[in-house]
């Protein structure tokens, strides 16, 4: 038991979760890109452990030339992306980033985002705070038909 309990607090203590007051950055990943891809995408659970909502209003890296909050409504029986003003977190709550759904955009990428590199992220907050973290590149299966299949 003691065990767990050590093995949990090194996890929490990780690079995969960042916390800056009341909001934690768990899992956070960009989505490696295929040669000559100039757009990417980064997903990610963020915690709020305060009793106020918090909202993000924008994102920006280094490593992209314009970052967008995006969400991806179905439209009929077809998925389109939308960008967003903000990506709310509901207090004592949680939001996901995920493929499929909310996400941050990543356009005009400066070069291609390989596996096993990571980009540093800002993220800002409307009551002007802001929290930076690092995003490690993975490989990401793409496809709306296999994230639609891809239960977790």
């Amino acid at each position: 038991m003691k065990l767990k309990a050590l093995a949990l607090a090194g996890l929490l203590l990780t690079p995969l979760a960042h916390a800056n007051g009341d909001i934690m950055v768990h899992d956070a990943y960009a989505r490696a890109t295929p040669p000559s891809a100039v757009n990417s995408a980064v997903f990610t659970t963020l915690m709020n452990h305060s009793d106020k909502d918090r909202a993000i209003v924008s994102a920006a890296t280094p490593a992209a030339g314009k970052v967008e909050l995006h969400d991806v409504i179905m439209d009929g029986d077809v998925m389109k992306m939308r960008q967003v003003q903000t990506i709310a977190i509901p207090a004592n709550g949680q939001v996901e980033l995920k493929p499929g759904s909310l996400h941050i955009m990543l356009f005009d990428l400066k070069d291609g985002l390989k596996e096993g590199e990571q980009i540093e992220m800002t993220l800002t907050f409307s009551n002007g705070e802001s929290q930076t973290f690092d995003a490690p590149v993975k490989k990401v299966m793409s496809g709306m038909k296999k994230m639609n299949h891809d239960h977790h």
